[in-house]
């Protein structure tokens, strides 16, 4: 595949030409969402060449049971998958007889695919010539509507080039879908109904197993150079698909179209018997206005979304592009106006991991979230893990726990653990303390405590037990041990004293313990309740500040710096730099037991630990960890760039941290690692913004005031962003020579540049 073929642009992505080795990975960088639903942009037409069709329904997934070799206690019992849905975006053309179809075409040319971020669409269009020599110019634009986010929009525009021409437009619906990734090749889908009325088509479907009611409904409307025509369609029903078909007789350079309007109601959202008039109401409304008034909302939609979320970029364009590509597919992906939905790893893009809820989420989103958004939307978030804190404690009473410890899953859907691969599912239990990280940087920034009392003491509880019964005392070192474990570098499986985790697990028990205090002190009546219900005692609070107190960290004095694991010095310590190219990427290159022997670091780990608790360390011995650690890194996750980049900003390191920010901000544009046709890597896309706003603009939150240490690369001539910081709108602006603050508030708003107090006042600037 050609890495380079997307367009530089500073608000589309472009593609020019077509080449069928780049339709797979189109497919994910082009995806469309409007947090209800997504696809992936498949062609509408019929395509024979390799396609990977997905189309997907928020929150509406399958436990696929899991499968392994060796079955182990604890082992999930299953891998929960977002469920390819069944497609209404199919609309197959037929010219004279012959079906367009890019693959078998006799030539295509003029080639052109835009997603246009500012306006939240996708267009594509092309001029080709069939087998039976007729040519003809196709042009297409689809958008999934922010505002009746149950509904999709397709224009389907044809023009015949060289003569006459019957167009034979067939729009369909399908629900005979799989999942490319299932385990046993299950049935997914058990299509209930299929009905038509008028020119309305419906099919009911549910999903085996977890039962989700879904209606898949459709209606189109055929033009000739754009005058309405009453045309009645023929049906062709079938026991899980039913198509419409529209014959229409077309001059030379008359253009045909059809405006499809399509989507799903589901019954999280409305009572599963009334899914088809629900269905109706939305395409009703979605007709009412007619296609180019959805667009126009649409655009509108988009407007109000980039005004607070948008971070210009002067003088690079692919630095320009990366950041909004990220910023635009994580607001595709969740807008927050939903508890029980989170962030997919891949969104609504691909079928890997499952689409579930990673640590992802509490570890690079939630601060996008906070800034960007109203903080509800971030509470929200907080809000779904404790709704899922019963589970954790079940989670954790299968692996042996007790007494309400509580081990958040690394993969889920509904709060179970449903990850099949035993060193993640066991071992990675450096998730649980993202989960109380959250809860601390959330109310760190929004300055709201509510949440604490309310729900998230009971959340530090259940975890805090946990890491107490999760470390062991050894005699030999007289401290507390946690054995048996991957870090966030997953290429050291079952390893001894990960810093990262001992360090979280200690913070995680004091971070609690104080929190216990804190609520007794200042919200007595929630105290005794949550003491009633977890039966916390002084003697358990005495152990688990016991094992904190003591808690075991590998370190070397020979280099001044904590080791990431026990033994990590006994490796052969080559760097990156001495790795032959052709042995890149190693998870695609080797084996896993050569990986397990190496020093190769995946992604950040130790540093991820100063990442989080950067307070606690000193600017030198950040340098010292950093210039350690990073030579042996490669960067084969998406999450480590991000935290390089922000690290290496803070460090003045700032070629290295460009070099970052551009790798993570175009990790998928420009596939660095080698898989974007299985989707997009929406979690960390939200690194991307926090390389912008936490590494060149140093922002911190630090005693309830905003700090800032702004940095510019030399490659920019300037950038700004936006934050809402307790309910104040702050932008910043930073060139080569200085940088702004303006406010948009009604009180003034203290904040620190570079150590200084600086008071910005209301709708006002401020230079720096």
């Amino acid at each position: 595949m050609n890495l380079d073929y997307i367009k530089p642009d500073n608000w589309s992505i472009i593609e020019e030409g077509f080449n069928a080795d780049n339709v797979k990975s189109s497919e994910s960088i082009f995806s469309i969402g409007n947090g209800a639903m997504g696809q992936r942009a498949n062609f509408e037409e019929k395509y024979t060449g390799p396609t990977f069709q997905g189309s997907y329904i928020a929150g509406v997934y399958y436990p696929d049971k899991t499968r392994v070799g060796w079955w182990k206690n604890g082992y999930p019992e299953y891998f929960a998958k977002v469920l390819n849905a069944p497609n209404w975006i199919g609309i197959n053309i037929q010219i004279n007889e012959e079906q367009l179809d890019l693959n078998t075409c006799i030539s295509v040319s003029n080639f052109r695919r835009e997603l246009n971020m500012k306006e939240g669409w996708l267009s594509r269009s092309f001029t080709a010539t069939l087998q039976n020599k007729v040519k003809v110019k196709v042009k297409t634009t689809r958008f999934l509507s922010l505002d009746l986010d149950e509904v999709g929009a397709i224009n389907y525009q044809v023009t015949p080039l060289n003569g006459d021409a019957l167009i034979q437009f067939q729009p369909y619906l399908d629900a005979g879908i799989t999942n490319e990734d299932t385990n046993w090749d299950d049935q997914f889908w058990d299509t209930l109904q299929v009905t038509s009325e008028n020119e309305q088509a419906f099919i009911e479907a549910k999903t085996m197993k977890t039962s989700f009611h879904t209606c898949t409904f459709m209606e189109s409307l055929i033009f000739i150079n754009n005058q309405k025509q009453e045309l009645k369609p023929e049906v062709d029903k079938q026991s899980n698909a039913i198509a419409f078909t529209y014959k229409v007789p077309v001059k030379s350079g008359e253009t045909a179209s059809i405006h499809k309007f399509a989507g799903y109601t589901v019954d999280r959202n409305h009572d599963r018997n009334q899914l088809v008039s629900a269905a109706k109401k939305a395409l009703d409304t979605a007709l009412q206005l007619g296609f180019d008034a959805l667009l126009e909302n649409q655009k509108e939609a988009w407007s109000k979304i980039w005004e607070m979320s948008d971070i210009t970029i002067d003088g690079d364009v692919k630095a320009q592009q990366g950041i909004r590509f990220n910023i635009f597919q994580l607001n595709q992906t969740y807008l927050g106006k939903d508890s029980t939905l989170n962030i997919g790893p891949k969104g609504f893009t691909g079928e890997k991991y499952g689409g579930s809820t990673y640590w992802d989420t509490e570890a690079y989103c939630i601060p996008f979230y906070m800034a960007t958004k109203d903080q509800k939307v971030a509470r929200s978030l907080l809000e779904y893990r404790y709704n899922h804190l019963e589970k954790a404690i079940e989670n954790a009473q299968k692996l042996g726990f007790k007494n309400g410890a509580a081990l958040y899953p690394m993969v889920t859907m509904n709060g179970e653990e449903c990850h099949n691969e035993w060193e993640i599912t066991f071992e990675e239990i450096h998730r649980n303390g993202a989960i109380a990280f959250a809860i601390f940087n959330y109310y760190r920034y929004t300055g709201d405590y509510s949440y604490i009392p309310e729900m998230g003491l009971e959340v530090l509880i259940g975890i805090a037990r946990f890491w107490q019964q999760r470390a062991t005392f050894s005699a030999d070192k007289n401290k507390y041990v946690i054995l048996g474990v991957t870090g966030p570098n997953e290429y050291e499986n079952n390893i001894n004293n990960n810093w990262y985790t001992n360090y979280l697990a200690k913070w995680c028990i004091n971070y609690a313990l104080e929190n216990i205090e804190k609520v007794n002190e200042g919200h007595h009546d929630d105290y005794l309740r949550i003491a009633g219900k977890t039966k916390i005692s002084h003697e358990e609070l005495d152990h688990w500040k016991k094992v904190a107190d003591n808690m075991y960290f590998p370190y070397s004095e020979k280099h001044q710096v904590y080791l990431q694991q026990d033994g990590f010095l006994d490796k052969e310590l080559i760097t990156v730099a001495d790795l032959p190219k052709e042995d890149r990427p190693i998870n695609q290159k080797w084996s896993w037991d050569r990986i397990l022997r190496s020093p190769y670091i995946k992604q950040a780990d130790t540093l991820q630990g100063f990442y989080f608790f950067e307070d606690q360390f000193s600017t030198q011995e950040l340098k010292r960890h950093f210039d350690f650690y990073e030579p042996f890194t490669v960067h084969e996750s998406s999450l480590s760039p991000c935290v390089h980049s922000i690290q290496a900003a803070k460090l003045n390191q700032m070629e290295q941290a460009y070099t970052f920010y551009l790798r993570t901000s175009r990790l998928d544009l420009d596939d660095y690692n080698k898989e974007v046709e299985e989707g997009l890597h929406i979690t960390s896309m939200a690194g991307t913004w926090m390389s912008i706003v936490e590494g060149f603009g140093g922002m911190r939150v630090k005693n309830d005031m905003l700090h800032f240490e702004p940095r510019i690369p030399k490659e920019w001539q300037a950038y700004s962003f936006k934050v809402n910081f307790r309910d104040q709108i702050l932008k910043v602006n930073v060139s080569q020579t200085e940088t702004t603050f303006e406010l948009e508030g009604h009180n003034d708003l203290d904040i620190v540049v570079n150590e200084k107090t600086v008071t910005v006042s209301s709708n006002n600037s401020v230079k720096v």
